[in-house]
């Protein structure tokens, strides 16, 4: 795809959408008899008003409900869409709050397919937008963590760390990775109680979305539909550390499928990381910043865009009791994002297809999950990563990994996962394999060079100023 989502084929760039040599699993599970549906963010065609073929409807879902763009206000989005209808008039409404709405949306779907064809089995997904920017959450919940965030970033990086080790998350020789070198001591930065306040609503944010998928779940307990439903929840980076404004103020004001220029009841909506600006309400539109990003990626270093541990690692949580998963168990091994289908396709008995719409489809990537969740023994795979010029590969106790126009750097992983000493230099005939391994793989997946990228935008006078100011 690229870039999301922008098409900039012609100019030798990416779609930036869903092209016609893939299946989404929507599509599989349609063919092997499921209700397929989404409630959420689609964000994956840059023909947000127009119905095209990467539109969900086209690509497998019987049904949708949410927006076509991504950070788009929490209190009335745009792009708001049912099926291929704008419903932008529905978040209108005084109450209508985003995270709380896909929920109620995906409660309902629930609720229809178990008197309407309960015989079928149905796939749902539920793609949030929380807690990504903007910061918007209700101000009771925002208030639930007054004073938490108080001391600042940097002891609280030192105690989530002792956290996460005395819960077994991390094992407890892994060290923190020194504070990124674009953060200040807390004790050095300015306007304390922003700050603060910025970190409060992140997390208020957190538990929104947590309290909707508690109903979802409890739904599809109310259905009694518990023991038999695979459910799977993933976020699909680390924090991110984007400044706010997102690229040029002004350009960032005309983007009203994304961003009000008044709120419901007249007032204007102030873009922009303002310290004299609490963030959280509909006037707002506001990011968390790199320092807050740093303390969410504890003990990893760099975020969301980078291919440090810092932008890839993220949660993954698999729940099925009629499968007699290993419950309760911390799985080290690593997998991602293109392991998901063939989990599913395994676990579910169905068929990978050899071609789309008569169009001939390259064999599946990844590999299951699932017999390591039963406790078989599973090889590692190699890992691979490229965003904005960022990149990685992982394979066995090696990770090479890079920024943007920088030389390749070298990590034990199983020992210095928070990429602290780099061993390259020590190591340049493993530096040159792993080098060797991601260009290929890089190649087969059609990776466009980023300097190529960045010459589309600049020959367009459309510097990627936003990429730019975090690298």
């Amino acid at each position: 795809m690229g870039i999301l989502a922008k098409d900039d084929s012609a100019d030798g760039g990416y779609t930036g959408k869903l092209n016609d040599r893939c299946v989404t699993i929507a599509e599989v599970l349609k063919q092997e008899g499921f209700t397929t549906a989404i409630r959420g963010k689609w964000h994956l065609t840059p023909s947000n008003h127009t119905p095209d073929d990467a539109w969900p409807t086209a690509r497998g879902f019987d049904t949708f409900w949410g927006t076509m763009t991504g950070c788009g206000s929490f209190y009335q989005p745009g792009t708001l869409t049912r099926g291929t209808e704008n419903i932008d008039h529905e978040a209108e409404r005084k109450d209508f709050f985003y995270t709380d709405v896909i929920a109620d949306e995906s409660v309902a779907f629930l609720k229809n397919h178990k008197s309407e064809s309960a015989e079928k089995p149905y796939f749902l997904y539920v793609p949030f937008t929380a807690p990504h920017w903007p910061l918007h959450a209700r101000e009771k919940t925002i208030k639930e963590y007054d004073g938490v965030y108080d001391v600042g970033w940097d002891e609280l990086r030192k105690s989530r760390l002792k956290r996460q080790q005395d819960l077994g998350l991390l094992p407890s020789y892994l060290e923190l990775s020194p504070r990124d070198e674009g953060v200040p001591s807390w004790e050095d930065a300015a306007n304390h109680q922003w700050q603060a306040r910025r970190m409060q609503v992140y997390a208020a944010m957190v538990t929104e979305m947590d309290q909707a998928i508690g109903r979802v779940l409890d739904q599809i307990k109310a259905n009694g539909d518990w023991e038999d439903t695979v459910v799977l929840f993933l976020a699909d980076n680390g924090a991110s550390a984007d400044p706010m404004p997102f690229g040029e103020l002004s350009d960032f004001r005309e983007r009203s499928d994304i961003v009000r220029k008044k709120t419901k009841d007249g007032r204007d909506v102030r873009i922009g990381n303002d310290p004299l600006l609490m963030p959280g309400g509909e006037e707002t539109y506001q990011s968390y910043g790199r320092g807050w990003a740093n303390l969410s990626n504890t003990p990893f270093k760099l975020f969301k865009l980078w291919a440090h541990e810092g932008g890839v690692a993220s949660p993954f949580v698999a729940h099925w009791p009629k499968g007699k998963l290993r419950t309760g168990e911390i799985f080290e091994q690593p997998f991602q994002l293109t392991d998901v289908m063939p989990t599913l396709l395994e676990l579910l008995g169905a068929k990978y297809p050899s071609e789309r719409a008569g169009v001939k489809l390259p064999p599946l990537v990844g590999q299951s999950m699932f017999g390591a969740w039963k406790g078989a023994d599973v090889s590692n795979p190699t890992l691979w990563w490229e965003h904005c010029g960022n990149a990685a590969l992982r394979s066995g106790k090696w990770k090479l990994v890079r920024q943007y126009d920088f030389p390749w750097e070298l990590y034990d992983i199983d020992t210095d996962r928070s990429e602290i000493t780099d061993l390259s230099a020590k190591h340049p005939e493993v530096v040159k394999e792993l080098t060797a391994k991601w260009e290929e793989i890089a190649k087969t997946n059609g990776v466009i060079p980023f300097r190529q990228i960045m010459n589309i935008y600049e020959n367009k006078n459309m510097v990627m100023n936003a990429y730019l100011a975090i690298q």
